[in-house]
């Protein structure tokens, strides 16, 4: 089993694709809407993966509501972006209540067609002149609120039996770019990044994953973006945060990143991250990248194994009161 999480090309696997997990033996895979149709192809799906894999692999969703939801209408209803739950909710305790009841809706959904890991919560900080890549997707612009509702939102899927991935540590809301198109840098000082940005990060580094961020921190580590900088995630991540759960890269075909494939995940896995990740389902970058991961062993594999443990319970709910609570209280907001 190697240290890496791959993407799919679409809705079944063919010959090739099988071939290669079960010679590659990555970690576990991540789905995308190229990957989804209705909840019965799903299902087959993620077992078809499992199948060619030989044992339960993890799969990866990014199930967030607005924007990104992977998996939405006519067959998964269509979840609110973060930043809606403060407006809908009359006070701080209720909002962290309609985080809660919205992941642990997305837990169900996602259980229910194979679906163990969920990218969410987003727990970056948007600041004024930021790019737009996050915006409605953040909870709050105050960091402290962040950190609640993020916190209520990974709670809500892990008593769905559903890993939640924070991301992008060590944070992504202040950069001005977007990181799919190009390498965002932030100038901030380091006093300011920990007041507003780590902020949120460190107050749940207990959680059992996170996703890193490809930004350059000019006050950290002016050469490289976070997820091929050992300063950034030894100094930040490991050490100011706190964070000693699994720690993967946000998708490394993004072109914020440059260098052969091989090299962007040899360069991220020297920097310390424990598992490098591609989505674009391509076979031809993500053969080098499983070349340039290595065995997941060692500190990496035990992170790995902690960060399942919360799948394998899952609280009872009635899913039809869930459901009748959320919705009333998110329809009085357009």
């Amino acid at each position: 089993m190697r240290a890496f999480i791959c993407g799919l090309k679409g809705v079944a696997l063919d010959g090739e694709e099988r071939a290669f997990l079960r010679d590659a033996a990555p970690w576990g895979v991540i789905l995308f809407r190229r990957n989804i149709d209705a909840p019965e192809q799903v299902s087959r799906l993620t077992a078809e993966v499992r199948d060619a894999l030989g044992r339960h692999a993890p799969v990866l969703v990014d199930q967030e509501g607005g924007r990104v939801q992977r998996l939405g209408p006519p067959h998964w209803r269509a979840y609110p972006a973060a930043a809606r739950f403060e407006l809908a909710a009359a006070n701080a305790a209720q909002a962290e209540r309609l985080a809660w009841l919205g992941a642990r809706l997305i837990a169900h959904d996602l259980r229910q067609v194979g679906i163990d890991v969920d990218c969410l919560p987003v727990l970056d900080t948007p600041a004024d002149g930021s790019h737009s890549i996050i915006g409605d997707r953040a909870y709050s612009r105050d960091p402290a609120r962040v950190a609640a509702l993020g916190r209520a939102a990974a709670e809500g899927l892990m008593a769905g039996g559903v890993a939640p991935v924070m991301k992008h540590i060590p944070g992504h809301g202040r950069a001005r770019a977007d990181s799919h198109l190009e390498l965002p840098v932030v100038e901030a000082s380091r006093e300011d990044l920990e007041r507003v940005d780590f902020s949120p990060f460190k107050a749940n580094a207990d959680l059992p994953m996170a996703m890193s961020a490809h930004v350059v921190y000019t006050a950290i580590d002016p050469a490289a973006p976070g997820t091929l900088s050992k300063a950034v995630i030894g100094d930040i991540v490991r050490g100011h945060i706190g964070f000693d759960g699994l720690l993967m890269t946000d998708d490394l075909s993004m072109k914020a990143l440059t260098g052969s494939f091989r090299e962007r995940a040899e360069r991220a896995i020297g920097a310390g991250c424990d598992i490098v990740l591609h989505c674009n389902g391509d076979l031809a970058e993500a053969r080098p990248v499983s070349e340039g991961a290595p065995e997941l062993e060692g500190a990496a594999l035990a992170r790995a194994e902690k960060a399942l443990e919360c799948m394998r319970q899952i609280e009872p709910f009635d899913v039809t009161e869930v459901t009748r609570e959320f919705d009333a209280a998110m329809r009085a907001v357009v």
